[in-house]
């Protein structure tokens, strides 16, 4: 009997266990070649800022004033030299840590918080969402740029005060998004049941909200980094942001404008640097985006 009983346990279908939701965004992600090729730059710049005080061939302070505006491909300084006659190369690989902590840490804050004040807000409705939302249309009203400048001006320069504006200024953007979709899924049938059996609101967001509108808020999210790069770069570049002698690319655009007319091609690599990895990142949220589509 337990002969039989094994073999009929044996020949009885297998129960196949359904992928994940974020082992399909990855596996469609996979599929998607310039997402991954975008993903594998954004990752090189973060290696090399992090490594960038065994890859830098020189100190990126140390100046000469005989080696000044070297022109690309000069022997033993491979990208030329800046105004001061600083290596190129140098400035740019640690410019790489300032810019991306600078374009990247403001996001993630505002985020969390962005989503706690959207999430609060379109499950509340009412009086509640009235009260928080039109605080955040105030700030919501001012474009990107002139709300930056305005909040870095008033508190000063430096890379603290810079990561605070541009964390105050994406915090609308997510807050917006972090409402409309809330107020969407709070509709639905399975919100209604689980409020009408009794569940506490705070059980109702964390198991049944949040799971359904983070998807949306994160990609949202990730496509702001492009933003904040340009945002980041721009205040450094206007002297609102990362202070001189530090290697920032927004900086380094400011500290070499005046040798555009004599080395254009060195003036412009900072740039450079700023344009592809802002167009990386917007290329791995399109492609992030697109698989976390469960259409898709």
């Amino acid at each position: 009997m337990a002969v039989i009983t094994a073999d009929l346990a044996s020949e009885a279908p297998k129960i196949l266990k359904s992928p994940g939701f974020w082992s399909g965004v990855v596996r469609r992600l996979c599929r998607d070649p310039v997402a991954l090729a975008a993903l594998g730059v954004v990752i090189l710049l973060v290696l090399i800022a992090i490594f960038a005080p065994y890859i830098a061939p020189y100190d990126p302070s140390k100046g000469s004033v005989i080696r000044r505006l070297k022109p690309i491909g000069t022997p033993g300084y491979m990208l030329g030299t800046d105004e001061l006659g600083r290596d190129m190369l140098s400035r740019l690989i640690y410019g790489a840590r300032l810019s991306l902590v600078m374009g990247v840490i403001p996001v993630p804050i505002a985020f969390v918080i962005g989503s706690g004040i959207g999430i609060i807000a379109g499950y509340a409705g009412g009086i509640t969402n009235t009260l928080i939302m039109r605080t955040i249309d105030v700030f919501y009203a001012f474009p990107s740029v002139l709300l930056a400048v305005a909040l870095s001006g008033a508190l000063g320069s430096g890379l603290t005060n810079a990561l605070v504006s541009l964390t105050v200024v994406f915090i609308p953007q997510i807050a917006r998004v972090a409402e409309s979709v809330t107020i969407q899924v709070r509709k639905l049938d399975y919100v209604d049941a689980a409020r009408a059996s009794g569940a506490p609101d705070r059980t109702i967001i964390r198991v049944h909200i949040l799971g359904n509108v983070l998807s949306p808020i994160f990609v949202f999210a990730t496509s702001l980094i492009s933003v904040s790069m340009i945002l980041a770069s721009g205040l450094s570049f206007l002297g609102l942001g990362v202070r001189p002698p530090d290697a920032e690319w927004g900086l380094m655009l400011n500290t070499l404008r005046t040798a555009i007319y004599n080395n254009p091609f060195v003036a412009a690599l900072p740039g450079l640097m700023i344009f592809t990895t802002s167009v990386c990142f917007n290329l791995f949220s399109d492609g992030l985006r697109t698989a976390m589509d469960v259409k898709s």
